[in-house]
């Protein structure tokens, strides 16, 4: 499978992504009863199981298709980028059982329009996931327990007017805000307060590395456990965004909020009714 590679640019780590090629016709269905959910690292290519990705967050769509939420910038080819994709052109594998066959289809990603690091507030893909897997909120490391709401957050740029709460974002003014990212990713669990909010882009303390892009970060609720020895490093609280890219800056760790993912949604999908992942919520299976 022929790969495109990100170009190293001046500080910026280096991501991997694939072009789509179409999926193979003797592909073994999912078995039932399988899992998905939250860092779960997923494939593009069985034959390259050293480039992948990870999914931040998994639910439902307003359509009640079953939906895994990643980074769009995983994957590059302008022949299917920025629009829906119901034809199964590109399968979507768990990394850590590629035998079960296809866990979803990549139904949207978009391009990144020329950026080294993904779309500034765009960089999100949508994988409609097959009946036989089952979505839940409990990752390795987080429960998700919901969309994060902001009811006094500034608006999304890619909010619609009126932006719904869900498409509110999070604020970083330096000696002003409690705001707090928990990540989970290939280095465990991590958190860190939000430094910085450019147009629902967070950068964060909160670490990651290469291939946790599109893993998933929760807001730290004001008061709750944060994780630890004493709670074997378990955290709960609503979807706040996925992993984007470590990019230049302090800290170098930035994520893009839900609020973006999910305005982006609302509005696509007002444009073009239907879209998959409109009105996505995170699931409520444990």
């Amino acid at each position: 499978m022929k790969l495109s590679w990100l170009p190293k640019v001046a500080g910026v780590a280096v991501l991997a992504a694939t072009a789509i090629l179409p999926a193979a016709a003797h592909a073994t269905p999912a078995e039932p009863g399988k899992r998905v959910f939250n860092s779960m690292q997923i494939l593009f290519s069985p034959d390259n199981p050293d480039v992948f990705c990870t999914i931040g967050a998994v639910g439902t769509d307003k359509q009640a298709r079953k939906i895994a939420i990643s980074a769009g910038h995983c994957i590059q080819d302008k022949r299917y980028a920025d629009r829906d994709l119901p034809e199964n052109v590109q399968p979507v594998y768990d990394r850590g059982d590629v035998g079960f066959g296809p866990i979803g289809y990549v139904r949207y990603f978009k391009d990144p329009e020329g950026s080294s690091i993904g779309h500034a507030t765009k960089d999100y893909m949508i994988i409609e996931l097959v009946p036989a897997v089952t979505p839940s909120s409990q990752g390795p490391w987080l429960k998700e327990t919901g969309q994060l709401e902001v009811p006094d957050g500034q608006p999304s740029p890619n909010a619609l007017n009126p932006p719904l709460n869900e498409e509110r974002l999070l604020g970083a003014a330096a000696n002003n805000n409690n705001n707090e990212l928990v990540v989970s990713g290939q280095l465990g669990v991590w958190y860190g307060r939000v430094t910085a909010n450019t147009n629902g882009i967070y950068q964060s303390w909160a670490q990651h590395k290469a291939n946790d892009s599109g893993g998933p970060a929760i807001w730290h609720v004001p008061g709750s456990d944060y994780p630890s020895e004493g709670t074997k490093f378990q955290a709960a609280g609503p979807w706040a965004g996925i992993t984007k890219a470590r990019a230049l800056g302090v800290p170098p760790y930035v994520y893009t909020s839900s609020a973006n993912i999910l305005a982006d949604l609302r509005a696509r999908d007002a444009a073009h009714p239907g879209v998959y992942g409109a009105g996505f919520h995170v699931t409520t299976n444990p």
